[in-house]
């Protein structure tokens, strides 16, 4: 059976966590482990991540950053951290749920089927028989994105922003983890952005071989997101960062540019390092 380590980044969820659905899940089949990342919660979030860890240190891990450092950050030193574990797989999923846990080992057997994949994109694609449900107005804003996403990448892709994303753990993969993003929310086009990039200096398979977008089967909006409507011309700035600093012709490939809150470092103790 393939092993998976999914990063759940956490921000002041100590009201939204379904504690009870991750420990349901973990007493499942399957071989899925959890690293929570504590994004420098301001709430009791690391007191409710404390809780699960002791409920069963081997299925869930926590790891805390110092301050807050965004998600785009949180995610990438999740990933980098659950490396360590030798899963077949590491993955990220937002902590409220909106995509079922139960998408994961189909995630899993997607990559298991197809060895010449390296990376599960989640797809909110709303289909007869499938139970997608999102307000109008950030299904239309959505689209609109994803539209701009697709153009300035070059690429054909239908829902970057999903938070439900797997990754076979090779060099390749893990090298696009490696520097700090340059943007907060817009880190999964940046993903695709630095495979392009990558692809032009060397011998990597186009980002359309390597890439799969798995039509869910469930997704929700869940109340208390952080993103608002608004937040589309931040999302417009940042796509334009995204291909100033990747895909401009003129652009050096070793480009990175730091993110404006650094590099922050996590808590020195890592629950459950050993085994996340």
């Amino acid at each position: 059976m393939t092993s998976a380590v999914i990063v759940i980044p956490c921000y002041n969820e100590a009201e939204r966590l379904p504690v009870h659905t991750f420990q349901v899940f973990a007493c499942e089949d399957h071989a899925v482990r959890f690293l929570f990342v504590d994004d420098g919660s301001t709430d009791d979030t690391w007191r409710v991540l404390e809780a699960l860890h002791r409920s069963d240190p081997y299925r869930f891990s926590i790891y805390h950053l110092p301050e807050n450092a965004g998600k785009a950050e949180a995610v990438r030193q999740g990933v980098l951290r659950a490396w360590a574990a030798g899963a077949d797989y590491i993955g990220y999923w937002d902590a409220d749920l909106a995509t079922p846990l139960g998408a994961i080992p189909a995630f899993c057997n997607r990559l298991d089927a197809r060895p010449d994949l390296l990376i599960i994109f989640g797809a909110r694609v709303r289909l007869l028989g499938r139970a997608i449900t999102r307000r109008a107005v950030r299904h239309y804003l959505g689209r609109i994105f994803a539209t701009a996403a697709s153009m300035a990448l070059g690429v054909a892709v239908y829902d970057t922003q999903c938070g439900a994303k797997l990754f076979r753990t090779s060099p390749e993969v893990r090298a696009l983890f490696q520097q700090p993003f340059v943007t907060q929310w817009l880190f999964d086009v940046e993903l695709l952005a630095r495979w392009i990039r990558d692809s032009r200096r060397m011998p990597l398979r186009p980002v359309e071989a390597v890439v799969y977008e798995y039509p869910l089967q469930a997704w929700r909006d869940v109340a208390g997101s952080k993103v608002r409507p608004r937040d589309g011309l931040k999302a417009c700035f940042g796509l334009a960062l995204i291909y100033w600093t990747y895909l401009r012709p003129q652009a050096d490939p070793g480009q990175c540019v730091e993110p404006r809150h650094g590099r922050p470092r996590g808590h020195d103790r890592l629950r459950g390092e050993a085994e996340p």
